[in-house]
Order: C-alpha cells, then structure tokens, then sequence
C-alpha cells in the first residue's frame, strides 16, 4: 500500500499526468455518488483537492455529513495503472485557498478553468492510498 505522505516516484508521477479522475461522496441516504472531477495531489500536506460549485451535489454531500465524518475517495486510472487516495472532505471558502487549488487545477491539467465566481475547493485530508502505478 503507497504511503499517502511519502509516496513512491511511480505514484506520485502518476497522480502528476493529466487524467480525469473520479471523486465518490455519500449521499445522506448512505448511497454512493460517483462523479468526473480533476484532482490535485499534495502528499507533502497529505491533501487532495478538488475545484467545484458550490450548488454542486457532491459538496451537498460532504455538508450533510456530521464534521469530520465526510469519507470520499478519489480515483484515477489509466491501462493497467491505478490509483486511489482517501480521506475526510472540508468544503474550503477562503478564497486564498480557492485561488490555490485553481493553481494546482491549471499546473497539472495545463488548462485554466472557467470564471466560476460559485467555485469552492474539496479539500481531503488524507489517509489511505492504494492503486498500482
């Protein structure tokens, strides 16, 4: 198991390719909501974020769950190559860390995202990798 913090050079180059990833949150009902999203990957803070709406349902899911409790994970595969990174979700307003993630979002999938003047950032607090990169 990859080591969320110290991960091998394989891993994290990995998660440094341009590829669209998946991000599972959980709806109140306890279902599972499985959704397209791009990810950034920052094991030195043992984070991942991800750049979204506010309105959107996946920040009503991580809402919804009681503090601390937002379990998510998200995964990205290529061929035979895959990668998961799990945590707990805080939804982040700020917008110091709004413009921060865009910055990430724009270096790894070398586009800027829209004006979204709506746009928050999922951030993970991580603790569980898997995959084989």
């Amino acid at each position: 198991m990859p080591d969320v913090r110290n991960p091998s050079p394989e891993y994290l180059a990995f998660w440094r390719e341009r590829h669209v990833c998946t991000l599972t949150t959980l709806r109140p009902d306890g279902t599972p909501h499985v959704v397209p999203v791009g990810v950034t990957y920052d094991p030195e803070a043992g984070l991942a974020r991800v750049i979204t709406s506010k309105s959107s349902r996946k920040v009503a899911n991580i809402l919804a769950a009681a503090p601390g409790e937002a379990r998510v994970a998200v995964c990205q595969m290529h061929k035979a190559r895959w990668a998961t990174l799990e945590g707990v979700a805080t939804i982040r307003t700020e917008q110091e860390d709004v413009d921060d993630a865009v910055r990430r979002y724009t270096e790894r999938y070398e586009r800027t995202p829209r004006p979204n003047p709506e746009r928050v950032v999922i951030e993970i607090a991580l603790n569980r990798a898997l995959g084989r990169a």
